[in-house]
Parts: C-alpha cells; sequence; structure tokens
C-alpha cells in the first residue's frame, strides 16, 4: 500500500458528507470526518469557502436581475455590489421577495431602491451592514 492508497481507504473509511453532522462522537463534522468542534478550519480554508460562497452570490445576483428583466450591466457597479451582499447574506429565495425594491432597479431609480432598502424587515435586522450598503447606494444617486 501506498500514500494514495492509504488516502483512499480512509475517505472511504469516512464516507464524504457534505452538509455537517453529528460523528458517533457526537462531534459536529463534515466532509471526509472534520471535526468541526476540535479542528475547525484554517483561514486559507475560510477564504476558499468564501471566495465559492462570494462568486456563487454574484452569479445568482445576475440571474435574479435576468429574471426580472434587468441588465446586469446597466446596474451601476457599486449598487452591484452593494446587491451582492445583500444576495450573500439572505440566498437568491429571499433577495427575490424584494420585489419593489427589483422593480425600483428595473427603472433605473437608485432612490426607490434605496427607500426599498431601508423599508424591509431585513434592514433592521443586520445592523450597521445594511446602514453600509445604504450608504453605497445613496452615494451613487
Amino acid at each position: 500500500m501506498d500514500l494514495q492508497d492509504a488516502i483512499r481507504m480512509t475517505k472511504n473509511f469516512e464516507g464524504l458528507r457534505l452538509k455537517p453532522y453529528r460523528c458517533p462522537a457526537g462531534k459536529l463534522t463534515i466532509g471526509y470526518g472534520r471535526n468541526l468542534e476540535d479542528v475547525g478550519i484554517t483561514p486559507e480554508e475560510a477564504d476558499y469557502l468564501f471566495t465559492n460562497d462570494y462568486n456563487n452570490a454574484i452569479a445568482n445576483l445576475k440571474a435574479l436581475l435576468v429574471a426580472n428583466g434587468i441588465k446586469y450591466e446597466d446596474v451601476h457597479k457599486d449598487v452591484f455590489y452593494a446587491l451582492t451582499d445583500m444576495m450573500f447574506n439572505m440566498g437568491y429565495d429571499r433577495l427575490s421577495k424584494f420585489k419593489k425594491l427589483l422593480y425600483e432597479l428595473k427603472n433605473g431609480s437608485y432612490e426607490g431602491v434605496a427607500r426599498e432598502m431601508k423599508n424591509s424587515k431585513w434592514y433592521t435586522q443586520v445592523g450597521d451592514r445594511s446602514k453600509k450598503l445604504l450608504t453605497i447606494i445613496k452615494n451613487v444617486i
């Protein structure tokens, strides 16, 4: 047996689980037996996961805009990045419920986008994050 055989054997024993689960010892675990409670993840792994998630947020935002008849190329880049942060924070399903915000965006009204952000439950839930994003939108107006 060589190293690659040993790796395959251990992976086979552990099995791959893409969502967190409790191992027989009760530890929160993911992947091929990664004990999140005792081992956690490295900063490099966190950056890798973040990059994947952020790129997914961009792709999901583009899809949401297209689904609402909005060309993402027409959205001011700062507004696009503020909305990307919202997508990252909330996900597609929740952000897609911001119908009035999307309507205002489609009509090119960043004032309306800002108003709809501020009038949402999300605005009060995320604290300083929403205030900073609102400032970004208002600076474009």
